[in-house]
């Protein structure tokens, strides 16, 4: 198998830019399919949500059993290994713990003029759903980062949903994160219909202010078609990531992580990127090693990805350079490989995360550290951050002004008001406003 291999420095503009591209760069194709997905859903609800499950699913999910019961968790618990389970709650107990410490303060008020006061008060949104993507496996570390966030800023109503397995049944490890979690609504459907019953309310499946979670393209493209029904958060697609490792670095080791986002499917993207030739040789040598390891699935992923336009080794001329790759490319998850990482950490400017060393891969971030892995794909990282409790709050200013304070405001305020041709601002901000005190 051969892995796809680049000398950035040999490269035509038009290449270069090709290799920033990503799978869901053109949702043209997928947002006529999803369109009548979506209205469908929007007019006929619950049938329409049966009928798509079992349409691309494969499945059949009656009405009554969208909604997991208190017998399909009770299953989950017996049915799952105690050491996943306590995986799980380990997961769990980091990712609240990241979290609560990055909660903001229910109110701060603070004097900014002499007699001014002004600030925020900070209070959870009403409801959010909480995807959990289930096509090329299963996933409750997303669960995790999802609902647990949702849970520490203090959100009424917080559902899961998630596409049915190919025996239609729900997924336990999934069931198991979320109740550990302290989430109990989990809904049994996904892909494009799950974005419209969220954003428009079945029978079944509750209308909500929000829907988070990573997703297929398809699930992509039916946030885009929504936007104006639900907030669809952060842009988050399919996984793609960097390995920027100096001179210092182990080949071996970037090869080792490199293969980490590749195994999520053929429409993730992976790159390593190193300006030294024998780093990129000693990655190439050993990426097969790593593959004779793993399941034929994943390597048929991970060579569709490392092998394909979307991934492999970039070899850059210099070190200005492969920074300039990283920063142009913004990636979901950024791995930096050297015998000192944190000397390069100031010039990466667009990254959804930054992964310091050879002892913190990716894996470590996807599933246990703390920070959260749900994280801005496409490019998205050079202006939005990764998912946090503040997605799941919103702020309120809270200002109040003494008769003391009030003049100079109203002085400077009554100005710009008559600048920008407002009579009504003007006069709320002149003598009137005394005259009608007095009265």
């Amino acid at each position: 198998m051969t892995i796809t291999y680049h000398e950035l420095a040999r490269l035509e503009p038009d290449a270069r830019a090709a290799l920033l591209r990503r799978t869901e760069a053109d949702l043209s194709e997928y947002l006529e399919a999803v369109r009548p997905i979506v209205e469908r859903v929007r007019d006929e609800g619950d049938a329409a949500v049966v009928d798509f499950t079992r349409r691309f699913d494969h499945v059949e999910v009656p009405v009554d059993g969208l909604r997991a019961c208190e017998a399909d968790f009770e299953r989950a618990f017996a049915g799952l290994e105690p050491a996943v389970v306590e995986a799980i709650r380990f997961a769990v107990d980091g990712v609240r713990k990241f979290h609560e410490a990055q909660k903001p303060e229910a109110m701060w008020f603070q004097e900014v003029r002499p007699g001014a006061f002004a600030g925020d008060r900070s209070a959870p949104i009403p409801s959010v759903a909480c995807y959990v993507p289930r096509g090329k496996g299963a996933f409750p570390s997303v669960t995790v980062m999802t609902t647990v966030p949702a849970v520490v800023a203090g959100v009424p109503r917080i559902v899961v949903v998630t596409p049915p397995g190919p025996d239609g049944s729900f997924d336990a490890a999934t069931l198991v994160a979320a109740r550990i979690a302290g989430v109990t609504e989990v809904y049994r459907v996904g892909g494009a219909q799950a974005v419209a019953a969220v954003a428009y309310g079945t029978e079944t499946v509750p209308r909500v202010a929000k829907i988070v979670g990573p997703g297929s393209p398809f699930v992509v493209a039916a946030k885009r078609l929504l936007a104006d029904r639900i907030d669809t958060g952060l842009p988050a697609g399919p996984s793609e990531s960097i390995i920027l490792a100096d001179a210092s670095a182990n080949g071996r080791i970037a090869a080792l992580d490199l293969v980490i986002e590749s195994e999520h499917g053929p429409d993730s993207s992976a790159y390593l990127v190193t300006d030294s030739k024998a780093v990129a040789e000693a990655a190439r040598a050993a990426i097969p090693e790593i593959w004779a390891q793993m399941g034929e699935q994943r390597v048929a992923f991970s060579q569709a990805v490392l092998g394909g336009p979307r991934g492999g080794i970039l070899l850059a001329a210099d070190w200005d350079d492969a920074v300039c790759f990283v920063n142009d490319y913004a990636p979901e998850h950024l791995e930096i490989l050297g015998a000192e990482p944190f000397q390069h950490l100031g010039r990466i400017a667009n990254a959804g995360e930054i992964l310091l060393g050879e002892n913190t891969p990716i894996t470590l971030g996807n599933f246990v550290l703390g920070p959260n892995a749900v994280l801005p794909t496409s490019g998205a990282a050079r202006t939005w951050s990764p998912l946090s409790v503040h997605d799941f709050m919103k702020r309120t200013s809270i200002a109040y002004v003494t008769a003391e304070g009030y003049g100079p405001l109203a002085k400077h305020a009554g100005v710009l008001a008559r600048y920008e041709g407002f009579d009504a601002h003007a006069l709320s901000v002149s003598d009137l406003r005394a005259r009608f005190k007095a009265r």
